[in-house]
């Protein structure tokens, strides 16, 4: 069963921040409902609809920055407390916006997340989880890496408290107390939580979003979860931000509503076999912060209500947008349109004099003797991930105003990749490798008229490190511009996962010295990504990392004095090697460097290379080939008398050659690896093979493995 959904734009309020929308509870049983939302701007908006009229019910004045919003109430009486998070503290209205409620958690970062539960209050901040009951302070727990957001399970029903974190390692952390309980591991970052259902028997369902777009369905139990469900996110669609459970299907059963940060808004329904499906997929033109299933524009229809980073409450509802009603009904209606025209007109006449007005003042003080240049602020919001599934990183930028250009500077070299959403123009200009704080990268990008989001992909080289800019320059008078900084790590392409395969032949890299444990797990964390910036509790950590471009695995274990660092990539040994050196001699530390190098994990890497290269090669042969081919359709007529390999190349020709324009310089890499290993397996037998390289790149030019292993071994 498909679903025909209708855009609606209810108002627009401040830029907002995640789940910081909600729907209030109905009164009557199809009676429309309010809709609370929280801005930038410190205000707190809640309004209702009337005769197609957004009408507001109240409006709080401007403050700190709201990053959540959550209802809540006694248990067992209709949820419509509105509670909002601003900075480290807590405030509460009543559904007609009286304030009762002002708590300062005395947190020393501000709430990212927050969740309601009776009189029980649960706030999280970076790192750390605080559990509040009657605003007295419960539970404390202190989290390995970032919480992203929190969940409670309905205390009513299971008899106590069972508190979910989503944290940034891709765990889920269920918490007794201000113990951990069990952790569960999901295929991604999670960004977002929400229950599946407050009915009974889903009470323990738990719908989870990540970062890297993925969704999925947990039943936490009292020792161990169980996961339903998984989606990939196989279209490379946006990181989820929000979700929902509403039956916007009207089949009986709670469809999944997801919002997604590319402005994807889904729903999906259940088949018999209680397996997710795709049913309804609209795109904005911007990222989904809050969605919500509900009745809002008019009783009886029910609607996917969605809060944009921009502050636009849109609604995607099931009432009929064209009505194909009597000749009286029509004329009725076109009236209303008209007035309803008439005074969108007269309000756009007005803001354009009030526009007008504004500049002609602007310029005439600007150039007053008594002028003082006023730089236009405007909020940005970004994204710097690594994605798995190409071994890149996605650069997103969001502005609350349209880009007119966006220029991008890197120190270190990247190569840009083709992005199918971006319509921006991009214009390289020549750079200066060579000087001191030379560039390796300058583009521009010209977006079009209305852009206000823009992705990009670049693929970095692990071993080469430094900073990639951006310069943000959106259509504002006078001109401004913001600029954004993004670490390009030693080993930036290495993601964290919580297992090794132990059967590698493995190469160990051990240090030893007079460091702190914070000295060298701030190392660590300048080397690799996805690791905690704050300290691990305790005193030794371990991290397990996983190579995503070529699948190789490294295990980092360390503590004061100490650190062992276990690769089956020699090459990613060799970069520890030389990073951690050079930050302890930053610090006037002196290290004592063992390893240990398996010559089997050579042959190991090879092997793990050989496909892609393979590939790549015949990639390269094919496209080398189109044009001739090509040639010889049009000298000939027809292309009949190919063989069927060459006819194949031909009618795939397009794909082939999308898909090789979408893989700038993956030749090169995969040599440059290839040379890399090279160079590291003799350099730590003491041996300079540099003059050699000539001789491995005419190998690679005709490349057989097992020649080439020969190579390495002969050497």
């Amino acid at each position: 069963m498909e679903i025909n959904l209708n855009r609606v734009d209810y108002l627009q309020v401040g830029v907002t921040s995640q789940k910081t929308m909600r729907l209030l509870p109905a009164i009557g049983r199809k009676a429309t409902q309010k809709v609370a939302i929280a801005d930038h701007d410190g205000v707190i908006s809640c309004f209702g609809m009337k005769k197609g009229e957004a009408v507001p019910v109240f409006k709080t004045l401007p403050g700190q920055k709201i990053s959540r919003l959550d209802l809540g109430g006694a248990l067992g009486t209709p949820q419509e407390k509105i509670f909002v998070s601003a900075g480290s503290e807590v405030r509460g209205f009543t559904k007609k916006g009286k304030q009762f409620l002002t708590f300062e958690a005395n947190l020393t970062e501000s709430i990212n997340a927050m969740h309601v539960a009776g009189a029980d209050l649960f706030v999280c901040a970076s790192y750390i989880y605080n559990h509040y009951c009657d605003c007295k302070d419960q539970d404390y727990y202190l989290s390995g890496d970032k919480i992203n957001d929190i969940i409670c399970l309905p205390a009513e029903t299971l008899g106590r408290i069972v508190p979910v974190l989503a944290c940034q390692d891709r765990v889920l952390r269920v918490l007794q107390g201000s113990e951990l309980l069990y952790d569960v591991e999901v295929p991604g970052p999670p960004s977002v939580l929400e229950l599946y259902s407050k009915e009974e028997g889903n009470m323990e369902d738990i719908l989870y979003g990540t970062v890297d777009g993925k969704l999925g369905l947990v039943k936490m139990t009292d020792s161990c979860a169980i996961s339903k469900w998984e989606i990939d996110n196989d279209k490379k669609k946006g990181g989820v931000l929000c979700l929902d459970s509403f039956d916007i299907l009207g089949d009986g059963l709670r469809d999944v509503l997801v919002g997604r940060d590319d402005g994807t808004v889904e729903v999906y329904g259940f088949d018999s076999s209680n397996e997710p499906s795709l049913r309804f997929e609209h795109v904005l033109s911007e990222s989904v912060t809050s969605v919500q299933g509900g009745c809002v524009g008019k009783e009886s229809y029910d609607e996917v209500l969605t809060a944009t980073y921009t502050g636009w409450v849109t609604g995607l509802t099931t009432e009929p947008q064209q009505a194909g009603a009597g000749p009286g009904e029509e004329v009725k209606m076109s009236k209303e349109t008209q007035s309803k025209v008439a005074a969108l007109r007269a309000e756009l006449e007005q803001l354009q004099v009030q526009v007008l007005q504004g500049r002609e003042q602007y310029q005439q003080t600007s150039q007053s003797s008594t002028a003082v240049s006023a730089v236009p602020v405007f909020s940005v919001n970004d994204k710097f991930t690594l994605c798995q599934d190409d071994a890149s990183y996605s650069l997103t930028l969001e502005v609350q105003t349209a880009i007119d250009n966006l220029l991008l500077q890197s120190d270190v070299p990247i190569d840009l990749l083709d992005v199918d959403k971006n319509s921006a123009v991009v214009s390289f200009s020549e750079c200066d490798s060579e000087q001191p704080n030379g560039n390796f990268l300058l583009a521009t990008y010209r977006c079009q008229a209305n852009t206000t989001r823009l992705e990009l992909k670049v693929r970095s080289i692990e071993g080469q490190y430094g900073t990639l800019q951006t310069y943000i320059t959106p259509r504002l008078q006078p001109k401004t511009c913001q600029v954004r900084q993004y670490q390009i790590k030693p080993l930036s392409l290495h993601q964290r996962t919580h297992s090794m395969d132990q059967d590698r032949p493995m190469n160990t890299l051990t240090l030893a010295g007079q460091f702190s444990f914070a000295e060298i797990h701030s190392w660590v964390v300048f080397c690799l990504p996805e690791v905690p910036e704050k300290t691990p509790a305790g005193e030794n950590i371990t991290f397990f990392f996983q190579n995503t471009f070529l699948g190789t695995q490294l295990e980092a274990t360390y503590s004061k004095g100490e650190g062992h660092f276990k690769s089956d990539n020699i090459s990613t040994i060799s970069i520890m090697k030389d990073v951690l050196s050079k930050e302890a001699t930053k610090r006037k530390i002196n290290l004592n460097i063992s390893y240990d190098v398996n010559e089997e994990s050579v042959s190991h890497t090879l092997r793990m290379i050989h496909p892609k290269l393979e590939y790549q090669l015949l990639l390269a042969k094919k496209v080398q080939l189109i044009d001739a081919l090509k040639e010889l359709q049009v000298h000939e007529g027809n292309a009949d008398f190919l063989i069927p390999e060459y006819r194949n190349i031909l009618d795939e020709s397009a794909h082939l050659l999308e898909e090789y324009k979408k893989q700038p310089a993956h030749l090169e890499r995969l040599y440059g690896m290839i040379t890399d290993l090279f160079i590291d397996k003799f350099k730590f037998k003491g041996q300079n093979v540099k003059t050699k390289v000539s001789l491995l790149l005419e190998i690679l030019d005709n490349y057989d493995l097992n020649s080439l292993m020969d190579f390495f071994n002969e050497v």
